[in-house]
């Protein structure tokens, strides 16, 4: 039977319009139903990172929540852009995640030539878990008991004082250039192979200033070895609560740290963006966690998808600038 061109048309139209309205029909059926089967969350680092450890203390109550599992897959290599990359392919169902760090959102991008993929475009913010600010500490010996001594002490001696990091384009790298730029004074970086000989490097006299998460030294401060000046945050850490923060020492706008957080391939369906975020953020509400974190020097955080969206812009553009002012090159 041969069909007018305008029937075939409206039978086309029509078929098409079934295939459509049943693809959109079983994606929010698969979006209501979930999770029903184990969700993969992948650390783009080596297991015990504070990434690590901060999720560890909810992963027991979002898998009683959700009633399956949420499988930690530490996937290292490449400064976090191989464990990133593998969740940017993933098929967009909420069932594989990237708990990535600060780096892996809003540094990377402007460090790494070549990535293969644009963090902020490619992932879709669910929420922060946790922030580690970054506390200005100094060995003990120097002549200094707070952040506008040492910005004065290094104005006196220009190109004296040296700062350790763990790395080139590490995070305590970049929030001491930026720290540089704020104050206005000139420090020699010194990087060193990782964080413990940063720290020893600072012990022994070779550096004289090292910003960095106040884990990585909360030993060496509480053992009277290193001094800690100043919080880099808005506010001050709970842990440290005789240290001011970086705002009421006259710079406010030296906040850095290492925050992790959870996001999804893009496309994603909001329905699933809201009920993980939702849960997380009732979960890091509970005083007991909150309080597991200050004891490691990390706050909850649980902010929206939103929130986090804003905070990765607004950050990537600050680090963007310092990256481009030195000329950083990883090594």
């Amino acid at each position: 039977m041969n069909h007018p061109p305008s029937m075939l048309f409206s039978l086309l139209a029509k078929a098409f319009l079934l295939v459509a309205c049943t693809a959109l029909s079983a994606q929010a059926s698969e979006a209501d139903s979930w999770p029903n089967r184990p969700v993969r969350v992948v650390v783009p680092y080596a297991p015990g990172n504070t990434g690590d450890i901060t999720f560890r203390q909810i992963q027991t109550q979002l898998e009683a929540r959700f009633g399956v599992r949420f499988l930690i897959d530490n996937k290292s290599g490449a400064s976090g852009n191989i464990g990133a990359e593998d969740v940017v392919r993933a098929k967009p169902d909420g069932y594989t995640l990237l708990l990535g760090a600060t780096n892996n959102y809003v540094i990377n991008q402007y460090l790494i030539k070549g990535m293969r993929f644009n963090p902020m475009k490619d992932l879709q913010p669910i929420t922060v878990i946790s922030n580690a600010p970054s506390v200005v500490v100094v060995n003990a010996s120097l002549p200094v008991k707070s952040l506008k001594d040492l910005s004065a002490l290094a104005a006196q001696s220009p190109g004296k004082l040296a700062f350790a990091s763990p790395g080139v384009g590490t995070p305590p790298h970049l929030a001491a250039e930026l720290y540089k730029q704020l104050a206005g004074i000139d420090l020699i970086h010194v990087p060193y192979r990782g964080s413990p000989p940063a720290v020893q490097g600072l012990l022994g006299g070779e550096t004289q200033v090292y910003i960095t998460a106040f884990s990585s030294v909360a030993g060496n401060v509480n053992a009277g070895k290193l001094k800690a000046l100043a919080v880099a945050n808005p506010q001050g850490l709970s842990i440290l609560p005789a240290v001011p923060s970086t705002a009421q020492q006259g710079l406010p706008e030296l906040v850095t740290g290492n925050w992790w957080g959870l996001s999804a391939p893009v496309g994603t369906d909001e329905k699933i963006i809201k009920k993980l975020g939702d849960a997380i953020r009732d979960i890091l509400a509970d005083p007991a966690v909150r309080q597991k974190y200050a004891e490691i020097g990390v706050s909850a955080v649980g902010n929206s998808p939103a929130e986090f969206g804003t905070q990765i812009t607004q950050e990537a553009a600050v680090w963007k600038k310092v990256i481009e002012r030195t000329d950083i090159k990883p090594e």
